[in-house]
């Protein structure tokens, strides 16, 4: 069996961060890896910002100075880098006036931020000793035609996927793939949305059947919380897949939502590691873990959040009630993140309140429509959830000055879900990482040093 190796943008952002990389896939040799990497850290918002192909002279001279820092023959890939050169300045000089056109020539133009990031890492693994192969992505995911957030048509990826792979591995042969690009059945490059590196990640293997999928990334594993708000947050040793996809879904950045699905499907670990510390463990995601001394596995958070109120007696014993106000939120293309009914009125929450007008407007012919901008959702995960009394007292009473404007047990009986004003998230969170997760000496000498 084989394994998958995934690295992101901040681990092959630089000559050293390549470096390590190819060190960290040698200790892998035995396990049959296929390697997915990201671009380098920026170039993907430098190529979609690019108008012309002067704006990109500084990604192209940041991936020359790398290629000469570590090759020790890097004509080969210097022709790769100017015939790329060449390929972006002709699609950015083409017309592309309707959108569906646009958003297809930003699709070409970003792809050659993970075929580069490739091809320099293949190079350097060879000069390693380690028989590498650049494969063309595009030539194992095939996608349907929604250019920059593509989905994947999964009987055709994984044919392609096993034809172009399994011969590689089976010889011995590292294949050294991009993530985030795939192409349409007739050839046409497409991309997977914003953290697709990791989802072509988990559809590799998947369809190779491996034995792990590893994310490599700058943080040792998940956390029990925002490191940024808690620096003291603690790597968690084992998620179940629907403790992670929760973390996932309400803030956790080191796993992409859509990675957890192949994964589930195929039963595959998922283990998600730290590049910068190959020799730690980092947090295996698997089809169940242990449920955790504390009860609580972590602490997830989401800011930028508006709630959304509506009230209406005729909600009250109405049939198609809730129907219609969903079919509101399918007509404007908008996701609700977390959903409360009482008799008389039902309280959500939106991520993304760009069409949030027309919304309203047409909620208004429903009931009474109370918008709160500026909020933020709190989500306690852990499977321990599911049997033991007291978490939301624990909760509310860790935070009985904060005033709380939604609630929502989770369905799947692993997470408590509730919001509160943005400005108050921090403290909220901090409080409640100390009383699930600190120790209760360091509890004890926090109470006794107050007054």
């Amino acid at each position: 069996m084989s394994i998958v190796m995934k690295f992101g943008g901040t681990s092959v952002a630089d000559a050293a961060a390549l470096e390590n990389v190819a060190s960290v896939v040698a200790t892998e040799r035995e396990a049959a890896p296929v390697v997915v990497v990201s671009a380098m850290s920026g170039v993907t918002d430098a190529l979609l910002a690019a108008t012309d192909i002067a704006s990109l002279q500084e990604v192209f001279e940041r991936h020359r100075s790398v290629s000469r820092a570590l090759l020790e023959d890097d004509e080969a890939f210097a022709e790769r880098l100017s015939s790329a050169e060449q390929e972006i300045a002709e699609l950015l000089g083409a017309p592309a006036e309707r959108p569906s056109e646009r958003k297809r020539v930003q699709d070409a133009v970003v792809s050659f931020g993970e075929v580069l990031s490739s091809a320099l890492l293949a190079e350097l693994l060879n000069q390693h000793g380690i028989v590498a192969r650049q494969v063309d992505a595009r030539r194992c995911i095939i996608t349907d035609e929604e250019h920059t957030n593509a989905a994947p048509l999964m009987t055709e990826t994984f044919a392609r996927s096993k034809s172009e792979l399994l011969p590689l591995v089976e010889s011995g042969v590292v294949p050294v793939l991009g993530g985030f690009i795939g192409a349409t059945a007739q050839g046409v490059t497409t991309t997977l949305g914003r953290g697709g590196s990791d989802y072509t990640a988990a559809l590799l293997g998947a369809a190779l059947d491996v034995s792990e999928i590893q994310i490599w990334t700058d943080v040792t594993g998940v956390l029990t919380a925002d490191p940024r708000v808690v620096p003291e947050a603690q790597t968690i040793e084992r998620l179940s897949y629907s403790e992670a996809a929760e973390l996932a879904y309400f803030g956790a950045k080191v796993l992409h939502p859509k990675t957890i699905q192949p994964a589930i499907e195929s039963s595959i670990p998922v283990r998600i590691c730290n590049s910068r510390a190959p020799q730690e463990a980092g947090t295996l995601v698997g089809p169940q873990s242990e449920t955790s001394p504390r009860t609580v596995k972590a602490i997830a958070h989401k800011s930028g959040v508006t709630t959304v109120q509506i009230t209406s007696l005729r909600m009250l014993g109405a049939y198609g009630f809730l129907r219609a106000l969903f079919e509101v939120f399918d007509k404007h293309r908008t996701v609700v993140d977390v959903v409360t009914t009482s008799e008389v009125s039902v309280s959500l929450s939106l991520d993304d309140a760009s069409a949030l007008p027309a919304i309203v407007e047409d909620l208004e012919r429903l009931g009474t429509v109370r918008v709160e901008p500026g909020r933020a959702i709190i989500c306690v995960v852990g499977e321990g959830l599911r049997g033991t009394p007291g978490i939301a007292a624990r909760v509310f009473s860790t935070i009985s000055d904060i005033n709380v404007t939604l609630i929502s047990q989770g369905a799947s009986s692993i997470n408590f879900t509730f919001a509160i004003e943005e400005e108050r998230v921090k403290e909220a969170v901090t409080r409640l990482h100390e009383e699930f997760f600190a120790t209760k000496r360091h509890k004890r000498h926090r109470t006794e040093g107050k007054v």
